[in-house]
């Protein structure tokens, strides 16, 4: 190990989309592929489908760094609870996953692939069946946008359903502890990129500044809220439906009480420990020791919800993060793997997450205009962030139009 600076552990990056990270022993089954303008997309055509797109559903991928993997997005949706692209295809409709260049690129940027897709499907569509037109995680945000900007331009999109699945309509959480370790590795690493790329700015309920190490809402985010307002906030034309991965109750993860040890390191980054998130005033969300070149941090927040055990789809945070301690000599005290992302308020658009009450309501005991969505459906019990489970597909699937 060098004597001059700690190991280089942020070759990781948090995914959040349905990819899987190894290859399950699934075919890809022969498709087309499109190029579009940063991005691309992979046709399977419906059973009994020939001569052109019948029933088309476009699913966007969702966030992480890089180049969308289209291999691993389909074995994801297909090696799951439920096979998804099977089952879409099985009932006679044409699948397209749209990919994008960088994943990590701006929401605005990336939704100008989505709009090439939907353009490229109208013209190679025959029939009249209306568009499925939606996404996993970012995905659905992507979407989101490009279907709103078609009707501010008074452009055909002719879609019938737009769908989200998990998507954060009112921002996602990392820890910032998290994001902040990030940049305390004392190299250039993956997942300081992704922390700090554009679509985490922009999706984040709370960012940390890795120039002025101040925690608050990106600009980026600022400005993206504006954009996205200013071309109306959500399409109007289509029914508008989503699911979530986190439960309707208010029960979150009961066993990640706030202010506990999430994670602890040592050997590398000896001491370095991570904490749940809690409430109140300064409270330490994390603390950050090197010994080369040496440096220690103590990461606080003031004014938090418990976001970590909160209601939601999760993401395997501090496993990935203890993964790649071991991996490079580091001893670790695991003691959450998982924590919320996507807060299922958010993904069902209900509250902003906030605060405490809107954080852990029960959206059960909301009357349905409450959401800004036309109809929702939340998991009976916390799944990981964009699972594709057989109860969210089939009522996804029962609401495509004919």
């Amino acid at each position: 190990m060098s004597e001059t600076a700690e190991p280089n552990v942020g070759t990781f990056t948090l995914g959040a989309s349905p990819a899987v990270e190894t290859l399950a022993a699934v075919e890809v089954p022969e498709h087309r592929e499109w190029m579009l303008p940063n991005g691309f997309a992979w046709v399977f055509p419906g059973e009994g489908n020939s001569g052109g797109l019948s029933r088309p559903v476009i699913m966007a991928d969702g966030f992480n760094l890089g180049r969308s993997e289209l291999d691993k997005l389909y074995q994801g949706l297909e090696t799951g609870d439920f096979p998804l692209v099977s089952e879409l295809r099985r009932r006679g409709r044409d699948v397209i996953l749209l990919g994008f260049e960088e994943r990590s690129a701006s929401i605005l940027d990336n939704a100008e692939t989505a709009m090439a897709a939907i353009m490229r499907t109208i013209a190679e569509q025959v029939g009249d069946t209306r568009l499925v037109v939606g996404g996993f995680s970012m995905g659905g945000i992507v979407t989101r946008y490009a279907l709103a900007k078609f009707e501010r331009q008074r452009m055909d999109h002719r879609t019938g359903l737009y769908f989200s699945y998990d998507s954060p309509h009112r921002g996602a959480s990392i820890p910032v502890g998290v994001q902040a370790f990030s940049y305390f590795i004392p190299f250039p690493n993956d997942f300081a990129k992704q922390m700090n790329s554009p679509a985490a700015r922009q999706m984040l309920w709370r960012h940390y500044d890795k120039d002025t190490g101040k925690i608050g809402v990106a600009p980026e985010r600022t400005e993206f809220l504006a954009a996205l307002e200013r071309v109306g906030g959500w399409p109007q034309i289509p029914l508008k439906i989503g699911v979530a991965n986190g439960r309707a109750d208010g029960v979150g993860l009961p066993d990640v009480k706030p202010g506990e040890v999430a994670l602890r390191i040592d050997r590398i980054y000896p001491g370095t420990t991570f904490y749940t998130q809690a409430q109140g005033d300064d409270v330490t969300a994390a603390y950050l020791n090197r010994r080369f070149p040496k440096a220690d941090k103590t990461v606080t927040t003031s004014g938090f919800p418990e976001l970590d055990g909160a209601p939601g789809g999760t993401l395997h945070t501090y496993e990935i993060l203890a993964g790649a301690m071991r991996k490079l000599g580091g001893t670790v005290d695991l003691r959450h793997k998982d924590v919320c992302f996507v807060p299922s308020v958010s993904a069902v658009a209900v509250r902003d997450i906030e605060t405490q009450s809107d954080l852990y309501l029960n959206i059960d005991g909301l009357p349905p205009e409450e959401s800004e969505l036309d109809d929702f459906l939340c998991s009976p019990t916390t799944t990981p962030h964009t699972g594709i489970t057989q109860e969210l597909c089939t009522w996804l699937m029962d609401r495509l139009p004919d």
